[in-house]
């Protein structure tokens, strides 16, 4: 991964600075390389998941030996929490793939393979140690993945083998979280399902990614009788249909196919009986072998991690064409026709710190996008202040800008994430102390993110300008 010092991007051409994505910022590492290796894929590490806990931030990671917590409440000082190590049914060198989530108060673990089990930690106790109170293959030996929807306490779980059958999709009730019960297995006589490779849900509706069969969305309101709403099986730049997450507000879901060189999709979701790719992106890389893994939306992010790429973060100000705005690369490695590097991403900490796992690297805490965005990004030499409010703006923006000492030949000026200068503003000298003015925001600017910069022939500062009428 290369870097570029400040000094040397001070003395850069603007439009180069800005018309790029910005690089996170990486908060700390953690690994531990006593950890046994796999055998196909080199690799100690899986997924990641993130847990708040007796008013504590815990990274969860799993690696070929079990489930590993680590604080980082500090995120500059992350502690692994060594009591609290849960060992997996299934270990070793063979183990590649595991998988998380947590409900009140209890963290749901599956792997796909070995003769795993579904595993139940409780985590009252943490960070002095954490309880595995369920651990049976009753229900689950192995799953690719697992998805809780809290609002109906049900598990879903994706690409099964379990005792009398390898079901493509199995749900759990979670009325009782210690003992979860059966509530439906697929494929059966009320819905065909190809293999589930992974899923999101939210209020019983089931979206479901399904590898080389495409994606399908169906009502599980009554398992029993479940609905199939819809399906997408073929689209532009189809590949194995791997992963994806819902936004919050809108019908669109964004899609990652695990194949190399294939982008990521957004998908209208408005109208099942048409579900269509609206748009596709990607990280802007020249790079063949590019390849998404997972993916999640937070608020005004989606953040992905890209096996080779690390993690990359989208604005989705424009909800149907996200703009990547973020990066931050996990692996040193040659970019290649296989799989390594980045495997999930959690974006949802009360901090806003992002956790990264990579399969080789371990644990990365990266920095928040509203730490990165939201203060101002200025030289070294900069003694003053410069302030936009309100913010978002809509018609007009009042810029306050109050210097300790005098700048000569200074100017405002505006520039899209593209870089292109749209608005100048000539200040001629200013003396030290408070300066203020007044814009009116064009009409035909769209709502969104734009950059505010305030240059002169001694200091620079940029500020973040978010208009939304």
């Amino acid at each position: 991964m290369k870097r570029i010092t400040t000094a040397l991007l001070l003395s850069l051409p603007f439009t180069f600075l800005w018309g790029q994505a910005e690089e996170a910022r990486l908060l700390s590492h953690w690994a531990d390389e006593t950890i046994p290796a796999t055998s196909w894929l080199n690799s100690r590490y899986n997924e990641v998941w993130g847990l708040t806990q007796n008013g504590l931030e815990i990274a969860v990671i799993g690696s070929t030996m079990g489930v590993h917590f680590i604080d980082v409440t500090d995120p500059e000082n992350p502690n692994e929490l060594k009591s609290a190590f849960v060992q997996g049914n299934a270990t070793g060198a063979n183990l590649v793939h595991r998988d998380y989530h947590d409900y009140g108060g209890y963290l749901y673990t599956v792997a796909d393979e070995g003769f795993s089990t579904l595993q139940i930690i409780d985590l009252s106790n943490l960070p002095d140690t954490a309880m595995l109170v369920y651990n049976s293959d009753e229900l689950l030996r192995r799953s690719h993945n697992i998805f809780i929807d809290s609002t109906s306490a049900r598990l879903y779980a994706c690409g099964v083998s379990a005792q009398g059958g390898n079901p493509s999709l199995r749900i759990l009730s979670l009325d009782d979280p210690v003992n979860p019960t059966i509530l439906a297995s697929y494929p059966n006589g009320t819905l065909s399902l190809p293999y589930v490779h992974d899923c999101y849900v939210r209020h019983d509706t089931a979206y479901l990614n399904c590898g080389n069969s495409g994606f399908f969305v169906v009502d599980f309101t009554d398992p029993l009788n479940p609905n199939l709403l819809g399906t997408m099986t073929t689209y532009p730049q189809e590949g194995y249909n791997h992963s994806g997450w819902l936004h919050e507000t809108l019908p669109i879901y964004y899609l990652a196919d695990e194949t190399h060189g294939m982008d990521l999709k957004a998908v209208d979701v408005s109208d099942f009986a048409d579900i269509k790719v609206v748009s596709t992106f990607d990280t802007g890389s020249e790079i063949p072998t590019s390849i998404p893994h997972n993916l999640i939306v937070r608020d005004n992010y989606l953040y992905v991690s890209y096996y080779y790429e690390g993690l990359q973060v989208y604005d989705l100000t424009d909800p149907a064409n996200p703009v990547r705005v973020a990066y931050y690369d996990t692996y040193p490695g040659e970019d290649e026709d296989f799989y390594a590097g980045a495997w999930g991403v959690y974006p949802f900490l009360p901090s806003g710190n992002i956790l990264i796992s990579d399969m080789q690297g371990g644990l990365f805490v990266i920095e928040s996008m509203e730490s990165l965005f939201t203060g101002a990004r200025e030289t070294a030499a900069f003694t003053g202040d410069l302030r936009l409010f309100p913010q978002p703006a809509s018609g007009l923006v009042n810029i306050s800008i109050e210097l300790e000492t005098a700048l000569h030949d200074a100017h405002l000026q505006v520039l899209d994430l593209n870089g292109r200068v749209l608005r100048q503003q000539s200040l001629g000298d200013l003396n030290a102390g408070r300066h203020g003015f007044e814009w009116t925001i064009p009409g035909q600017w769209a709502d969104g993110y734009y950059l505010l910069q305030l240059q002169s022939r001694e200091q620079a500062v940029t500020k973040k300008l978010v208009l939304q009428r």
